[in-house]
């Protein structure tokens, strides 16, 4: 395989190969946690956090790591990653993290994370690992974000609690509710996919 290079591994997790969007990963916290910007923010921040953590600490101890037990060793440091992440929240934002409830562990389990230590940060130095991790890690906040940002206005009304459309507004309530996360997803999938299309035929006819 072509070696890449830094430009394109920060890239490749904004957009190309965005977790959300595009690979589908981390789907259970887009769908459970991003019903307002606040919580979407934090567990995206979180998750940030984790990812480039242990994505820099696997890679620092990627030659001292048995092969035969790399994946139990990069779910400790995630884990222990996560740990720092959930404490944090709960001494800063304890009503976001109230919100968030059993999300914040079970980034542990996220295969997005266990997937970017497996095939990237275990195989690349620490300043390439860390440029990995920071573009997958922003491309997952910024899907959270659009999703959180959609559903609090559409379902609320408001953004980051300040009202936008006055009391007259009726509230889209479906939109707060679980079946908002797959509604709001399909949607941003829909537009996604009309932008790449029409992406591909202006670049046939030229």
């Amino acid at each position: 395989m072509r070696e890449t290079t830094p430009r394109e591994d920060l890239v490749r997790g904004i957009w190309r190969e965005n977790p959300v969007l595009i690979q589908m990963l981390g789907l259970c916290p887009a769908l459970a946690v991003t019903n307002t910007v606040a919580n979407s923010l934090a567990m995206g921040i979180a998750t940030f956090f984790v990812l480039c953590g242990s994505s820099v600490l696997v890679s620092l101890l990627k030659k001292a790591i048995p092969h035969e037990v790399r994946i139990s060793t990069y779910i400790l440091i995630i884990a222990t990653f996560v740990t720092v992440a959930d404490m944090t929240l709960e001494a800063v934002v304890p009503t976001i993290h109230k919100a968030l409830g059993a999300f914040i562990a079970l980034i542990v389990v996220n295969c997005m994370i266990l997937g970017r230590q497996e095939a990237f940060a275990s195989k690349r130095p620490v300043s390439r690992a860390l440029i990995d991790a920071v573009g997958t890690g922003l491309g997952f906040t910024i899907a959270l974000f659009l999703m959180g940002a959609v559903r609090e206005i559409l379902g609320s009304g408001t953004f980051l609690g300040a009202s936008l459309f006055g009391p007259r507004f009726e509230p889209w309530v479906v939109f707060v509710l679980p079946a908002g996360g797959f509604l709001t997803l399909g949607f941003l999938l829909l537009g996604l996919s009309w932008w790449e299309r029409r992406k591909r035929d202006r670049a046939e006819a030229a």
